[in-house]
């Protein structure tokens, strides 16, 4: 038998984890004034959980003060596709890596919590396992353990595998030996910055998530800004335009998790079927994907801005009529899709015969703006 470490690496690489490193657990004041500053200044925009759980999430020890080390492990997700080139069929939606097959969390859960058992009963130690659901900074604990460092994008990358992957973490009152922190290796490259389409990164190693297309198309509840709209091209739900950049991913390997291989109908969904899913529908189509969480009326609004974006005004009956929709997101972003595909006259014309029949405040205002 090896040690305990070797162990855990393989444990690890039986689950399919494609690294993992070990870090002890402490206090990290530099860390916690970086979120309280990131809360302070709104940059985390309507996720109000992060504010509300600020004290736990900005020390590891407050939510097991017993915690004595912490084994991080990198699960892959990387496909074997480029995902820019399909930024450029402007008729399809464009679904983040990430989300292109079963939601990750019940998935990488399940493999953390078969480790922690084995790990509890071979070393008498108790054991909690977290995944990003949690209160808990995940990527600086990541990078104190050696699995990478954050980058300028504030992603995790890795010399050895990109950045392509989900990361989860076992705590344990065991004392195990840690691995040696990474260092930053971005050097001057500014790629992940200049190619953000909505300016989302302020400096070098700071987010904005207001300006994010990730939190618009996913957490953003609301109506997404005029402003950000047109940046959003035909991505409807995340972006990895950040990742994509990264030269470190030149290292990345197609994962071969089955339950995270690409569907073949949502690399490049139609967003011509996409609008035509009511709610039965979408949640047949996404029964076991990520996307469900945002629900049918946040995902319609995301497509008819990729429709609006798309240059193709054969779209033009499908966006008319959701200008029925119950839901007056989807009317107001309707609205916005019809002002850029139809002509100035037609649009007028349509204009004046619907805007003072709707009822709704933000729909009228998407037809007196558009």
């Amino acid at each position: 038998m090896g040690t305990l470490r070797q162990e855990i690496a393989t444990r690890a690489a039986g689950e399919g984890f494609s690294a993992v490193r070990i870090t002890r657990l402490g206090h990290d004041p530099q860390q916690a004034e970086r979120l309280h500053r990131f809360i302070a200044e709104g940059r985390h925009g309507s996720m109000a959980w992060m504010e509300e759980t600020e004290h736990r999430r900005a020390d590891p020890l407050v939510l097991w003060p017993e915690a004595r080390t912490a084994i991080v492990l990198a699960q892959s997700y990387a496909q074997d596709l480029d995902p820019m080139a399909r930024l450029d069929d402007r008729q399809s939606g464009v679904i983040s890596v990430y989300a292109l097959n079963r939601d990750y969390h019940g998935m990488v859960k399940g493999k953390l919590k078969r480790i922690a058992s084995w790990l509890k009963h071979r070393t008498k130690k108790e054991v909690k396992v977290f995944i990003d659901t949690a209160p808990l900074m995940e990527k600086p604990l990541a990078q104190k353990a050696g699995l990478g460092w954050q980058g300028k994008h504030t992603n995790l990358v890795s010399r050895d595998i990109g950045s392509w992957f989900f990361i989860g973490t076992i705590f344990t009152e065991a004392e195990i030996d840690a691995d040696a922190a990474e260092e930053d290796h971005c050097g001057t490259c500014r790629a992940c910055l200049d190619i953000c389409p909505t300016k989302a990164f302020p400096a070098p190693y700071q987010l904005d998530a207001r300006r994010c297309i990730s939190y618009l198309t996913i957490e953003h509840e609301g109506h997404i800004d005029t402003e950000f709209r047109a940046g959003m091209g035909n991505r409807i739900y995340g972006c990895d335009d950040c990742l994509a950049a990264c030269p470190w991913n030149k290292f990345a390997q197609a994962s071969h998790e089955a339950k995270l291989v690409a569907r073949d109908d949502l690399k490049a969904p139609r967003l011509a079927y996409l609008m035509t899913l009511d709610e039965p529908a979408f949640r047949a189509l996404f029964t076991v994907s990520a996307i469900k969480r945002i629900g049918r009326d946040r995902f319609i609004r995301n497509v008819l801005i990729a429709a609006g974006n798309s240059g193709d005004a054969g779209l033009v009956p499908d966006v008319m009529a959701l200008l029925e929709d119950p839901a007056s997101i989807v009317r107001a972003m309707a609205v916005w899709a019809l002002s850029r595909l139809m002509g100035k006259p037609e649009f007028a014309a349509l204009r004046s015969e619907r805007m003072n029949s709707e009822a709704d405040a933000d729909v009228r205002r998407e037809w007196e703006t558009a």
